[in-house]
């Protein structure tokens, strides 16, 4: 699923192309990828919305109009965003799950081979209530250690498994997570509330340092996901521990072990590095 860095490509790659435009005809094609609206009503709903905002939230794409309404996508599993210039070829309408026009020639297309994502529209007083369901986002100015430990320093569930509740912090999935607790030394299965706040700020760092790692490298493309232009992300070639168990440890050449014990979900570490 894409997580922090892939959503926020995507969004970088096609803000200029959605911010300032008035929606015409929208067209949804798989009427299972809404929730929480009809077909006839968000195709009634979203024409003549004028689009002011653009913008990451979690893992989620939040397109914001001038009325305050906004319309949430969430990619998961296999979902992808494009805005095609002109008419639509045979690639452009492969797995099309919803499309609408931005005018200019313009259309606002979102893809799903497995139609595993998801299509809201919100007004002001529902997004407020979906937004405060979730926690704060590691890349914001304002946080730092101290509000990172406040969220995780009263639970016992494992740190590795905290770092991707969404509720206390918002878009670190798998990936970054298994990469930050590495180059923090920390142990995946760890209770989050026997660390110390040196191994927080040593948390929140490394947390930090992935996250941003990955969107200068556009992100990270194991399979299906692409940028808003289309192309792979490279964050894949910097892996340090995810995806590589049975292979060696790049600090120290200990065979990286990789377990489903702590989540369900596959997490790669160092068993000398991260005690």
């Amino acid at each position: 699923m894409p997580e922090l860095p892939e959503v926020e490509t995507i969004v970088r790659d096609l803000r200029p192309d959605v911010v300032g435009s008035t929606l015409g005809r929208a067209t949804v094609h798989r009427p299972n990828v809404l929730r929480n609206i009809s077909k006839a009503r968000l195709v009634r709903d979203l024409r003549g919305c004028r689009a002011v905002e653009f913008s990451r939230r979690a893992k989620n794409i939040v397109m914001r109009f001038a009325s305050g309404d906004r319309l949430i996508i969430q990619l998961r599993m296999t979902g992808s965003l494009k805005v095609a210039h002109g008419r639509l070829n045979r690639d452009d309408r492969a797995y099309l799950v919803f499309q609408v026009q931005l005018g200019a020639g313009r259309t606002f297309l979102f893809k799903d081979v497995r139609r595993l994502g998801t299509v809201q529209l919100m007004d002001p007083e529902s997004w407020q209530e979906f937004e405060s369901r979730i926690g704060p986002e590691p890349l914001a100015a304002e946080f730092n250690s101290v509000v990172f430990a406040k969220r995780f320093e009263s639970t016992r569930m494992a740190i590795k498994k905290a770092l991707m509740d969404q509720s206390k912090l918002a878009g670190v999935g798998n990936i970054y997570a298994n990469e930050a607790l590495f180059l923090a030394g920390i142990d995946p299965a760890r209770p989050a509330n026997s660390l110390s706040r040196t191994e927080y700020q040593a948390l929140c760092r490394t947390t930090r340092k992935v996250l941003r790692d990955g969107i200068s490298s556009r992100g990270t493309t194991l399979k299906d996901y692409r940028t808003g232009k289309g192309t792979k992300g490279s964050f894949q070639t910097r892996l340090k521990v995810y995806g590589r168990g049975g292979e060696p440890c790049t600090k120290c050449g200990a065979t990286l072990v990789t377990t489903h014990e702590i989540d369900s979900r596959a997490t790669t570490a160092c068993w000398r590095c991260q005690t």
